[in-house]
Formats: structure tokens, C-alpha cells, sequence
């Protein structure tokens, strides 16, 4: 029955499926505002995040996704932060082009 569940979407959880809910605090890096919001997968935490910034007036958002997986769901986001701050010292604003 739980198969049955999980094949036409009932009760399976967030399994695979990034649910957007941040964990810990944002951290604020050069202007961006980063937040960790890693997901299930695979019984691990895939490591997600996004990066946020206004730009002329207006909010744009980043949202990136590494292979890099974890048992816990705090070591997951602890990379995610790290990640962000890479990206933002790398692209800069160029993230949203």
C-alpha cells in the first residue's frame, strides 16, 4: 500500500522534492542574503540554497542545487552557506543574468 502511496503522490513525504523552507538563519555576504534550504534525498539531505538580492528596485533570487549530500540535515545546510558565498564571490550579480 505505501508504494501504491508514493506513486500517485500520497503521504510520501518530501522525498526528493525541494520544499523551499529555509533552515537556520540567512547569512548576509557582500550585499547578497543567502539562505540554506537543503531537501531529502535518498534518505540524505541534498545540499540546496538560494541567494537573494535587490536589483534596481527589484528582488531577484538564485536558487542553486550541489551533488553534495549528507546524513544530517545542519552539515547539509553548513555546506549550502559555504557554497552560496562561493558563488556570490565568484558570479556576483551575474547569478541573475
Amino acid at each position: 500500500m505505501s508504494f501504491l502511496k508514493k506513486l500517485f503522490g500520497g503521504g510520501g513525504g518530501s522525498e526528493g522534492a525541494a520544499d523551499g523552507k529555509p533552515v537556520g538563519e540567512a547569512v548576509e555576504h557582500k550585499g547578497f542574503l543567502i539562505r540554506a534550504t537543503p531537501y531529502k534525498a535518498d534518505g540524505q539531505f541534498q545540499t540546496c540554497g538560494t541567494i537573494t538580492r535587490e536589483v534596481d528596485g527589484v528582488l531577484k533570487e538564485h536558487r542553486f542545487v550541489r551533488a553534495d549530500r549528507f546524513a544530517s540535515q545542519s552539515d547539509a545546510a553548513d555546506v549550502a552557506i559555504k557554497k552560496g558565498r562561493q558563488i556570490v564571490d565568484e558570479q556576483g550579480e551575474r547569478i541573475f543574468s
